[in-house]
């Protein structure tokens, strides 16, 4: 039973878009990102409710094109992290296998050791008695 480099056999399966899709989902899922959408929301309120109303461009209290972007964001970005979830998943399947293939081979090796080893005890304990 060879023992296998997982990540090399995961990245191998991998189309394109896969890619794309769990680049994505490992971008989305960090503080960094939280932080942007973040002072983006914070920048994009705080301007349209205490710039000069000549300047604002999305008015106070609605903030509709904010919550279009914001939905649209929602939109596109849900499906991907799915779909990158689902592909870690895959991954980590692809883990637990060779984990429990590289398992097995070691119970059998041990099994085989203690054999050996038991054997060797015998070959001891006869030669001590021959003494």
């Amino acid at each position: 039973m060879e023992i296998k480099n997982t990540n090399h056999i995961y990245e191998t399966e991998l189309k394109a878009s896969e890619k794309f899709a769990i680049w994505i989902t490992d971008k989305i899922g960090t503080i960094g990102f939280f932080l942007v959408i973040f002072c983006w929301t914070f920048l994009w309120l705080g301007w349209n409710m205490f710039a000069p109303k000549t300047l604002q461009f999305d008015p106070y209290p609605a903030f509709v094109l904010w919550l279009f972007i914001s939905n649209m964001i929602q939109i596109f970005l849900m499906p991907l992290l799915m779909v990158g979830q689902n592909l870690q998943a895959k991954r980590a399947d692809i883990r637990a296998e060779n984990d429990f293939n590289v398992n097995i081979k070691a119970e059998k090796e041990i099994i085989t050791l203690l054999k050996e080893v038991k054997e060797l005890k015998n070959m001891v304990a006869k030669l001590s008695q021959n003494d």
